[in-house]
């Protein structure tokens, strides 16, 4: 998709379709941008009719589309509501633009204008607006393909044009829009990635996407295999993959957008393919949406396909533990006792509590990076659901400064977040009797996705370390992946780059 921005005005803006943001009526508080004054007049007062006979309600987040305006120069006329003035915010603009892009590409056209970089829409500047616009335009454009025997071939938007109100700089919008689609380009791809299925994705297909992603050079790619592992010590993952004809894989995909002595910020992503549960079986109702266990993984990819696009002055390291944990004669079971790449021993209750497996061998393999900072995401817990449903991602932290970071991050972005804490109390639940802990608590029900988190964070002591739960927020039942917490993830990089905070000041807590 191409994406510019004009200085034309939105009555003579040549295109097929003319998204034009509207206020509803207010007495006390009229409100309404100088792109929709230009139209309405030239359109004979007719916007401003159809308001007054409630023919459209300017609710933030509809649409109205009017073919064939006489008067301006576009073919279509897309209005959305933008709420009531008064009470206006960033979630109406951000549930305007989401709303008209996801209209307009239900159209059959291919390219679109849009009057959304105007001071009066929000106290944000309007580079800000338009990298929204682009991000929503990349995301509403994605079509799953895959496994159809038949695919649509309508037209599909290709050109999104972004009208810069007067006295804007048109190269500074230029720059946001190339952001912004590179943001979106990354969410799309980790939703491509959690929508296909488990006989297609395997550990091996997922490896060799991230080698796919670093073909052109820009990626240093490492793949370790099962007896690389074995040398390795990594028991947790090889563990979890027993039951499985799949092969296990450890992912290593490195950025280097910044000097090299400069330590790069980990992202460290689960990467069950399916989970059936192990020898803990799930039960059967919604097991096929447990192709979404590798959400963790496909958030990394995903970071890593808008680092690709962007090229943020930044390094990136991304670790993704992938395996399938499947029941087999030699599967994992419960009260097996394994060892784990930092070499604590943990007493397996569950077998279903797999992903901090897994995950813990793929922290204790962060340490050789000298991390400026660690952050883990995996669909890791469904006591998470309880806790946040699918509004926000759970984050768990050793340090409160990272936690803030991400937190911050979350609310840019608005992949949102909450913290829960990872007090010593609950470290306690985690107390065994034939090993070093367990990977479930040992004394009962209650805070699942704090023990889990709280297991995590023992592999995690030597840098500065968050979590992301994404349980509720990687997909959405059988409409598919979100392609979160991608968005999360990229706006905290971009912070960091934007920082440019003092090596030493973000470096491990000590040697490693």
């Amino acid at each position: 998709m191409q994406f510019s921005a004009s200085s034309a005005t939105a009555t003579d803006v040549s295109t097929q379709c003319l998204v034009l943001p509207v206020f509803k009526p207010h007495q006390q508080a009229p409100r309404q941008t100088p792109a929709f004054e230009g139209v309405d007049q030239a359109l004979g007062g007719l916007l401003q009719r159809l308001l007054s006979n409630g023919d459209f309600s300017a609710a933030a987040g509809t649409t109205l589309l009017l073919p064939e305006p006489q008067g301006i120069a576009a073919q279509r006329l897309l209005l959305v509501g933008l709420g009531d003035p008064e009470t206006f915010s960033e979630p109406a603009l951000r549930s305007a633009i989401l709303a008209a892009f996801s209209a307009a590409s239900k159209l059959t056209i291919e390219d679109v204008a849009a009057a959304f970089t105007d001071p009066l829409l929000e106290d944000r500047e309007p580079e800000w607006q338009a990298r929204l616009c682009a991000e929503n335009a990349v995301k509403a454009s994605y079509r799953y393909t895959h496994g159809k025997s038949t695919v649509n071939e309508a037209v599909t938007l290709a050109r999104v044009t972004v009208l810069a109100a007067e006295g804007i700089d048109t190269s500074r919008i230029d720059e946001s829009l190339a952001l912004g689609a590179g943001v979106g380009e990354g969410i799309n791809f980790a939703r491509e990635l959690g929508n296909l299925p488990a006989n297609v994705l395997t550990p091996r297909h997922l490896a060799e996407q991230a080698v796919a992603l670093g073909d052109n050079g820009a990626l240093k790619v490492t793949v370790l295999d099962e007896d690389e592992l074995e040398a390795l010590g990594a028991g947790a993952l090889l563990a979890v993959g027993k039951g499985s004809r799949e092969p296990s894989r450890l992912i290593v995909l490195e950025y280097q957008g910044a000097a090299a002595d400069q330590p790069p910020h980990v992202l460290v992503g689960k990467g069950i393919t399916f989970d059936t549960g192990g020898i803990s079986i799930k039960p059967s109702a919604n097991m096929d949406e447990m192709r979404y266990d590798m959400g963790g993984a496909a958030s990394v990819m995903g970071t890593f396909k808008t680092l690709l696009e962007v090229k943020p002055a930044i390094n990136v390291v991304g670790i993704i533990a992938s395996a399938e944990n499947m029941p087999d004669g030699n599967a994992l079971k419960p009260g097996d006792v394994i060892t784990t790449l930092k070499g604590l021993t943990v007493e397996v209750l569950n077998t279903d509590a797999e992903g901090r497996l897994v995950l813990s061998d793929a922290l204790t393999y962060a340490e050789r990076f000298k991390p400026a900072s660690v952050v883990d995401m995996a669909t890791l817990t469904g006591a998470m659901v309880i806790a946040l449903g699918s509004e926000a991602s759970g984050v768990f932290s050793n340090d409160d400064g990272l936690a803030e970071e991400l937190l911050e991050a979350a609310d840019e972005s608005w992949d949102r977040a909450w913290q829960l804490p990872i007090w010593d109390e609950y470290h306690k639940l985690l107390e065994s009797n034939f090993a070093d802990l367990a990977n479930i608590s040992t004394r009962g029900g209650g805070a699942g996705s704090i023990t889990a988190a709280c297991f995590l964070s023992r592999f995690a002591e030597n840098y500065r370390w968050a979590h992301l739960d994404i349980a509720g927020t990687a997909w959405d039942g059988k409409n598919g992946a979100t392609g979160r917490p991608v968005g999360l993830l990229t706006q905290y990089l971009f912070d960091r780059e934007a920082e440019g905070l003092d090596a030493d000041q973000l470096g491990p807590l000590e040697e490693v």
